[in-house]
């Protein structure tokens, strides 16, 4: 067997760049192929589905990304709250490549995409929250609160994230950033 010339690594990465920018409806079979250095026929054979198969294993590669490194550092109870929070906050910000990079689960959630991944947008906004509202409850606040904090953390990352894209200034990411830090900052 011939070793394969493209790195899974390094074809997900292309794959999740063309589908964060153009969303699923907008990203070319052409755009997909390029971006992996491969021929459509490579491409294909790689994912027999075609580009729904692309987005799907785009979606599942983030999804193990942000359990890995978000939410098991947020939810890692042999480090203090504080250390967690930032680990997870620093994590956020390497995600989004301080607000230059639009989050996949939006990128998926528009048009034809919502129909197709529907579950998995779902799914994933569903883990932030529980995530974040499981942090809460680390630091005594009590479920409601928890709650509330949580699906406001997620509006205010997602929110920031088309703010700074629209107005070009990676300075409002950061600053939800912090003022997430602040919210849940015990001290």
């Amino acid at each position: 067997m011939r070793p394969q010339k493209i790195l899974d690594v390094d074809m997900i990465a292309g794959l999740t760049k063309v589908f964060r920018d153009k969303g699923y409806e907008g990203a070319s079979l052409n755009e997909l192929a390029e971006v992996t250095g491969l021929k459509k026929a490579s491409l294909y054979h790689r994912f027999p589905n075609g580009k729904q198969e692309m987005a799907e294993c785009v979606l599942t590669n983030i999804d193990e990304w942000v359990d890995d490194h978000i939410f098991f550092p947020l939810l890692d109870e042999s480090k203090s709250t504080e250390v967690r929070l930032r680990e997870a906050l620093k994590n956020i910000e390497i995600l989004y490549d301080s607000g230059k990079e639009t989050c996949v689960l939006r990128a998926f959630s528009m048009h034809s995409g919502l129909s197709l991944f529907a579950q998995q947008v779902k799914s994933g906004m569903d883990k932030w929250i529980a995530a974040f509202s499981i942090f809460g409850v680390a630091i005594k606040l009590s479920s409601t609160q928890s709650q509330q904090n949580a699906i406001q953390t997620l509006i205010e990352l997602q929110g920031s994230l088309i703010v700074t894209k629209g107005l070009a200034d990676t300075s409002i990411f950061k600053n939800t950033l912090k003022n997430i830090e602040n919210r849940y900052s015990t001290e």
